[in-house]
């Protein structure tokens, strides 16, 4: 029951934190400037390093919690 708690919050949060980024990485990217230009690639980065480790985490979630 706990664990089934723990991997909602956990993918909810993995979701998020995707979301997140990739609003911040797109505002970044239309606002222009210097900012565009030092963080908008970084962040687009991130948020692929972030959907990686999310859909690892989900598929491991997936493999040992599937009753």
């Amino acid at each position: 029951m706990l664990s089934g708690i723990i991997v909602k919050v956990l993918s909810i949060v993995l979701l998020i934190a995707v979301g997140i980024v990739l609003i911040l990485g797109i505002g970044t990217l239309f606002k222009g400037g210097e900012a565009s230009k030092k963080y908008s690639n970084k962040l687009m980065q991130l948020r692929v390093l972030l959907q990686f480790f999310a859909i690892i985490i989900l598929i491991v979630f997936a493999y040992f919690f599937k009753n």
